[in-house]
């Protein structure tokens, strides 16, 4: 169960990413959006990371951070990101610390068949810590515009 909610103050977290380790503390004084996806070089894992990548320069405009988190291990985080020159770290969660903070494990169909993983979840993050939106079970096509729209109103 998620222990985050919009308004309320996300727990401190450290973790080891593609860029070093990422912190809370680390990131106050920047708003952030944290996107959680289910596998790296996945179709559509893939193409919400391009899209990010392609908007990556906006949400640094807009004095926001951009990092990635899924289950796989730094080296695979390290080929993607090397493969599809992304800008932003990928955090490593295999141990689901951060999954399990943000309540983003789910089961699911797999090809008839229960599976747990990750729901495609992005969370912005204030610069004091505190969630501003999430967005859970969203689907690829236009999610990074309207999380970038989200930034640039100020949520």
């Amino acid at each position: 169960m998620s222990q985050i909610a919009a308004g309320k103050p996300v727990p401190e977290f450290t973790a080891h990413s593609t860029q070093g380790q990422v912190s809370l503390d680390g990131l106050r004084g920047h708003r952030a959006v944290l996107y959680f996806y289910p596998k790296d070089s996945t179709p559509g894992c893939t193409t919400e990371a391009q899209d990010f990548r392609d908007a990556y320069q906006e949400f640094v405009d807009a004095g926001c951070q951009v990092i990635g988190v899924s289950r796989d291990s730094l080296k695979s985080h390290a080929n993607f990101s090397e493969k599809q020159n992304l800008p932003f770290p990928l955090i490593s969660d295999a141990d689901e610390t951060l999954c399990q903070l943000f309540g983003v494990i789910k089961m699911k169909n797999m090809y008839g068949k229960q599976v747990r993983g990750i729901e495609r979840s992005t969370f912005l993050i204030g610069a004091d810590g505190t969630l501003l939106r999430e967005w859970r079970g969203l689907r690829v096509p236009g999610h990074v515009d309207e999380v970038l729209q989200a930034v640039r109103d100020g949520a």
